[in-house]
């Protein structure tokens, strides 16, 4: 395996765990609990991976700031009530983090999730100590805003050639393009291989174990600076 790959970093929701079902569940009980008019599976899958504010605001361009900021506190409140079990990470996560570490590689998390909830899934998977770096949509500009990548590369000290992003939106891919990093695709998250390919992924992988034939391709990059 190439050893010029220093930094993997991953996406969190429908990359890692599998959590569609939930932001789904939990952001049409926070609709319902104002009395919104309903957004449908298809506009609330498209909306993951974006900071919830930005999300929010694509679900309901036309309303007011008070309504946005009212529909973000009631998703919080619903997501922060979900069991344990609400949510899993998906099959090998835990194996491909274990032998990218046997490698020597920094690994990281950006994700549209705020830091609350970030915090809150890493304490239910024990998962925090394999990550030198996490950024959230609190902190960060939302993607496809290229800030939480820089961010997480200067912690590490991997320079974008260095660096391989996992994830499985077109939101993900945009946002490395936008720091000059390789993207690569998962194809079990909420859009498809053809579609990520298209956004410009160097590839798309059926299972979390994969990107381990991956590793050090990132100078085929596709994104530019």
């Amino acid at each position: 395996m190439s050893k010029s790959c220093e930094l993997v970093v991953f996406d969190w929701d429908g990359t890692l765990m599998d959590s569609e079902a939930a932001i789904i569940t939990c952001m049409g009980a926070a609709i319902a609990a104002l009395g919104l008019e309903p957004s449908s599976e298809h506009s609330i899958r498209g909306i993951i991976g974006l900071g919830l504010n930005e999300a929010v605001r694509q679900l309901y361009p036309t309303s007011q700031p008070v309504v946005h900021g009212a529909l973000v506190e009631s998703y919080r409140r619903h997501f922060m009530a979900l069991e344990d079990t609400s949510q899993a990470l998906f099959p090998g996560v835990i194996e491909t983090l274990e032998a990218i570490a046997a490698e020597g590689i920094d690994m990281a998390v950006a994700t549209g999730k705020s830091r609350r909830g970030l915090d809150k899934v890493l304490a239910d998977t024990q998962l925090n100590h394999y990550f030198v770096a996490t950024r959230t949509a609190d902190e960060c500009h939302s993607k496809p805003h290229p800030q939480m990548l820089l961010e997480v590369m200067e912690l590490s000290g991997a320079a974008p050639g260095q660096t391989l992003m996992v994830g499985d939106s077109v939101h993900d891919v945009g946002m490395a393009k936008n720091a000059g990093v390789a993207v690569l695709g998962v194809s079990y998250g909420v859009q498809s291989s053809a579609t990520l390919l298209a956004e410009g992924a160097i590839a798309c992988v059926d299972q979390i174990d994969s990107v381990m034939d991956y590793i050090g391709l990132q100078d085929n990059r596709t994104g530019s600076g």
